[in-house]
């Protein structure tokens, strides 16, 4: 027999954390989550919209997204966060329990892309997509597992791909897979850490390229084959 999608109201009432929640995916998801009833954090780095550079967005201004399309009296929460300050991550998810009593559902989704081969990936570059992929999930992640299985419920959920060894998936992207690798251990250790604890982990990750920002920034590939932030979302 087919399984039964999940009903709306199982997740009514429950507290999400979102990171990279000011555009793209991390703001369909937050969109997602907020009509489902879910009492959604924005947390990202941008606090207002500006206009001076290429990435308009804010957790602000998403965070009045949800509130619009809320359902069952859920709210919405702007947190302004830096993956790469431990101090911000750990004040994000204090703020959170604070304001709603609990904190049920995890999403890792910002993240930072770099596609280049090993000899034309410079450290400072490799330490940064390490240090806001795989060291900020995992931050995240263990700042937010303690109220998860307290509470005997949790969804940690990271935007990265299934962990492969075929050599011609590192072609122009060993640095970037190392990090995004990372991201995906962080939900791997989260399912086995809360199994039988009511904590669950999982990773998604699309078959295609999702038309964002990063996308068209980087030219990554053929935008007719691109998809749209919210098939995430949906999953």
């Amino acid at each position: 027999m087919p399984l039964e999608p999940p009903r709306a109201d199982d997740l009514v009432g429950r507290v999400a954390v979102v990171t990279g929640a000011s555009r793209g995916i991390g703001r369909a998801c937050a969109l997602a989550l907020a009509r489902l009833g879910v009492n959604v954090v924005c947390a990202a780095k941008t606090a207002e919209t500006s206009t001076s550079t290429n990435l308009p967005g804010s957790v602000r201004a998403v965070a009045a997204e949800c509130d619009a399309v809320a359902a069952e009296g859920a709210e919405a929460l702007a947190c302004v966060m830096n993956l790469l300050d431990e101090r911000s991550i750990v004040t994000c998810v204090e703020t959170t329990v604070k304001t709603y009593g609990r904190l049920d559902i995890l999403i890792n989704n910002a993240s930072a892309l770099w596609w280049q081969d090993i000899v034309d990936t410079p450290m400072k570059k490799y330490d940064l997509i390490t240090s806001i992929n795989a060291r900020g999930s995992f931050a995240m992640t263990q700042a937010c597992l303690p109220h998860m299985l307290r509470g005997g419920f949790g969804r940690v959920v990271t935007m990265s791909p299934p962990i492969t060894t075929a050599v011609g998936a590192f072609a122009g992207k060993t640095a970037y897979c190392i990090s995004k690798f990372g991201m995906t251990m962080c939900a791997l250790g989260a399912a086995a850490e809360g199994r039988g604890r009511g904590v669950t982990g999982n990773s998604l990750w699309p078959a295609t390229v999702i038309e964002s920002l990063a996308a068209i920034n980087f030219k990554l590939g053929d935008k007719s084959q691109w998809r749209k932030a919210t098939i995430l979302a949906d999953a």
